[in-house]
């Protein structure tokens, strides 16, 4: 009953303070970039206006408006320098979480090789490059037992089997060819042949 009032407990999140920053960089970076589009626009509004106004011989007034149309063009190109600024910077930020994945690759592959060489010491390694040499003599005394105990028949009766076993590999492929009949077959054949001659002519 316990465990169906108890709260879930909620899973870790993978993201981190440095994706979080780039988030937001780049959040502020879309925000400027429709302010600039907005700003370019209302700067081609406010210079097709003052055309309308000197046309119709306000220049006073189309000088006052060419005046504010400066002033957002000041604002435009401080824009495009933090937008600049604000690229670079996440650009640093994202290759810095790269380099940090790097180093932590490296420190765990660094880490990984400690440990095999903690647990193959140069003392180990050769006692066991010692043991490998070891079994392999043994082995070879063994061979040299074995072979040492073969007499000349041995040797001879190992021979006839092996060719034994090639004789049997080399028969000689079985004839496809119909067999001669043989005498009996021959007879037996020209007795029925003369009793069936003879009923013919006794029913003709």
């Amino acid at each position: 009953m316990g465990g169906l009032f108890t709260k879930s407990k909620k899973p870790v999140s993978r993201v981190t303070e440095q994706d979080k920053a780039v988030l937001q960089l780049k959040q502020q970076r879309d925000k400027l970039k429709q302010y600039q589009k907005k700003t370019e626009l209302n700067l081609e509004r406010q210079r097709q206006l003052a055309k309308k106004l000197l046309a119709e011989d306000k220049r006073d007034k189309a000088k006052l408006l060419l005046k504010k149309k400066r002033y957002f063009e000041n604002l435009l190109q401080n824009a495009d320098i933090q937008l600049e600024k604000l690229e670079q910077l996440t650009h640093d930020l994202e290759f810095t979480q790269i380099e940090v994945q790097v180093l932590d690759g490296l420190k765990n592959g660094n880490a990984a090789l400690k440990n095999i060489h903690e647990m193959l010491s140069i003392d180990e390694i050769e006692r066991i490059m010692d043991e490998t040499q070891e079994g392999i003599e043994k082995q070879r005394e063994f061979d040299e037992l074995i072979s040492g105990q073969l007499t000349g028949e041995d040797d001879e009766a190992i021979e006839a089997e092996l060719e034994e076993m090639l004789d049997v590999k080399d028969l000689p492929e079985v004839p496809i060819d119909e067999l001669p009949e043989t005498g009996k077959v021959q007879a037996e054949k020209n007795q029925k042949s003369k009793s069936g001659s003879k009923k013919i002519a006794m029913e003709a």
